[in-house]
């Protein structure tokens, strides 16, 4: 297994048993995106249908970004009570890792896996661009392959992504080392305290508004590969689970 993981960065992917469900609402963009990410870190990727009640045994899920169903209510606000979402929830909650990027941390928000919420950029501006974010925490189970205070550069593309909460619930996260990623380089969409990515209290569900899932290969003209460091984190955490 440790050999396929080194083979992942000169191209040779070598698979593992880790399974990956990758989740699909109406309107997701990125999930074709993640899926390949998924794959190129040596997973199999698992597509998972959100009207389904069936996580299909998968060892982890990445809900991915896009436009998910309701978002004229507010982002996630309806996707959250999606048949598939009656079954991530106690999962997430036993213990399954879970990462949700864009519309997928909203959606993790309004399910209250995560704490907090994404509101409308400050400035009421979308914002599409290559971001420089701070990695806080190493300690969860989608960041061990990155360095405390590493700086990486993914694609950023919300128009709702700053990152609110009341005072305790900020002083909790900063407290418990819960703030995974800070924007670096300026703050692009007003984020209290500049995060841009948060995990539970366990580390097993991480959400932020970058697109790791669009920084694994140059191929795609990718303004990194640092994204790589998520797929490959949880797959060395399944593979020695």
């Amino acid at each position: 297994m440790t050999s396929g993981l080194a083979a992942i960065l000169g191209g040779n992917t070598v698979m593992s048993a880790a399974r990956v469900g990758v989740v699909t609402f109406p309107g997701t963009l990125d999930d074709q995106d993640a899926a390949r990410a998924v794959r190129l870190a040596g997973a199999e990727a698992v597509p998972l249908w959100h009207a389904d009640h069936d996580l299909k045994g998968v060892d982890a899920v990445f809900l991915p970004g896009g436009f998910s169903y309701g978002d004229y209510l507010r982002c996630g606000a309806i996707s959250r009570f999606s048949p598939l979402m009656t079954e991530l929830i106690p999962a997430a909650q036993a213990g399954l890792p879970v990462l949700g990027t864009c519309n997928g941390f909203q959606i993790l928000c309004e399910a209250h896996l995560l704490p907090g919420a994404l509101t409308r950029n400050e400035g009421l501006h979308y914002i599409c661009r290559d971001q420089r974010i701070r990695v806080e925490s190493t300690r969860t189970a989608w960041t061990s392959d990155f360095a405390d205070g590493q700086e990486i550069v993914l694609p950023i593309k919300h128009g709702e992504g700053r990152y609110v909460a009341d005072a305790a619930t900020l002083a909790a996260l900063e407290g418990e080392g819960r703030v995974v990623f800070r924007y670096a380089g300026g703050n692009p969409n007003g984020s209290l305290n500049d995060i841009a990515g948060i995990a539970n209290e366990a580390g097993n569900v991480v959400g932020l508004m970058p697109h790791p899932e669009h920084a694994v290969e140059d191929l795609t003209g990718a303004p990194s590969v640092d994204g790589r460091g998520f797929f490959t984190s949880i797959l060395k955490r399944l593979v020695n689970a």
